[in-house]
């Protein structure tokens, strides 16, 4: 999907995203990716197999209910398998499917880069919040 820009050596997405059907499928996609609780589910889950509870501990703040609902959600897309196992009480196992570990890379190259540059975007933020307001119309008469 992405093209090597020789000038720069960058990776460059191709200009044909415009497309309805291309465009909707990297918006379903990032919805799903791009998703806060999804990357850290898939981040938890690299090390292996985690029940609900132990995911839920190492994720801190999330609720029982968004857990779940990620979950299903992951699950329904191929990046996670579900195994429920015939003991008193129930155990239930969540790891990563070969698709969801293909996101492992991804996703923590990502985290490499926002923790990177957050220090960057923050000052970046302060300066625009702290200018003028600049609009791309102007409001004097010709």
């Amino acid at each position: 999907m992405t093209g090597k820009n020789l000038q720069e050596g960058t990776s460059q997405i191709p200009g044909n995203l415009h497309v309805a059907d291309d465009c909707r499928a990297v918006s379903e996609v990032l919805a799903r990716v791009g998703d806060k609780w999804t990357v850290l589910v898939v981040s938890t889950l690299g090390d292996g197999a985690k029940r609900f509870n132990e995911l839920r501990r190492a994720l801190g703040s999330i609720s029982q209910r968004m857990l779940t609902l990620t979950l299903r959600g992951l699950e329904r897309d191929g990046l996670v398998t579900r195994t429920v196992y015939p003991t008193i009480p129930p155990r239930v196992d969540y790891e990563l499917t070969t698709l969801g570990r293909s996101l492992l890379e991804p996703v923590s190259e990502l985290g490499v880069w926002a923790r990177q540059n957050r220090p960057a975007i923050q000052d970046a933020r302060r300066r625009f919040d702290a200018a003028p307001p600049s609009g791309g119309t102007s409001l004097k008469s010709a």
